[in-house]
């Protein structure tokens, strides 16, 4: 299979209803706690996205956006500044995208997690404060009204308003160019990868080695 047949999704706008989720420097730790990341695959890590802010110590609900039943269904995440920093887990964006976020509008990002989120195909796109804290407000009186994230334009849409967002160049090339997903591309090019390998002088195959090799 070439790099043209890969099945991996062009990204160009991501559309849907926001859940407004407030503060600065919310980290990955408060994302998925530690505790929930002893997992083999990442399967179920959905329910656990920013537990320890969801729930006590018995497992009461507290107040946060994502136990409201409103936001349920959203798909659009609305953040503040320095979102997604802390240690580089990647478990935090699986999280996040299992619960059902497929982008994600925010003052600014940790630089891994922004990566983090990328492999998986989400956007992370950023505006001012104002900017952003304004879309939080227009989805807290409008629960039910449709956000669009248009990563090729660099817009974010909702109700009559369109704002002028920022999508970093080589996210945006990747996510529109439907090359995000590095593991597929080179799943799908693992011959001409070989090729290339056995081209090299410095790589040895390993079936021509002989015993004065080792």
């Amino acid at each position: 299979m070439t790099q043209t047949e890969t099945e991996i999704p062009e990204v160009t706008d991501v559309s849907g209803t926001g859940i407004p989720v407030r503060g600065n420097d919310i980290d990955t730790d408060q994302i998925i706690p530690a505790r929930f990341m002893k997992v083999v695959t990442f399967d179920g890590l959905g329910e656990f996205a920013f537990f320890d802010l969801r729930f006590d110590d018995e497992d009461n609900e507290k107040e946060h956006p994502f136990n409201e039943p409103q936001f349920q269904d959203a798909n659009v995440l609305v953040v503040n500044s320095n979102f997604g920093c802390g240690s580089s887990r990647e478990h935090a964006p699986q999280a996040l995208m299992r619960w059902g976020i497929d982008a994600i509008v925010g003052e600014s990002f940790a630089e891994i997690f922004a990566g983090n989120c990328l492999a998986l195909g989400i956007p992370t796109v950023t505006a001012d404060q104002e900017t952003v804290e304004t879309i939080q407000d227009w989805v807290d009186a409008n629960p039910d009204g449709e956000i669009d994230v248009d990563v090729a334009a660099e817009t974010v849409t909702y109700g009559d308003t369109t704002v002028d967002v920022t999508v970093d160049d080589a996210q945006r090339k990747a996510l529109v160019e439907g090359i995000w997903d590095t593991t597929a591309l080179m799943k799908s090019n693992t011959e001409a990868i070989r090729k290339t390998a056995e081209s090299l002088p410095y790589v040895k195959n390993p079936e021509t080695r002989t015993s004065s090799d080792d």
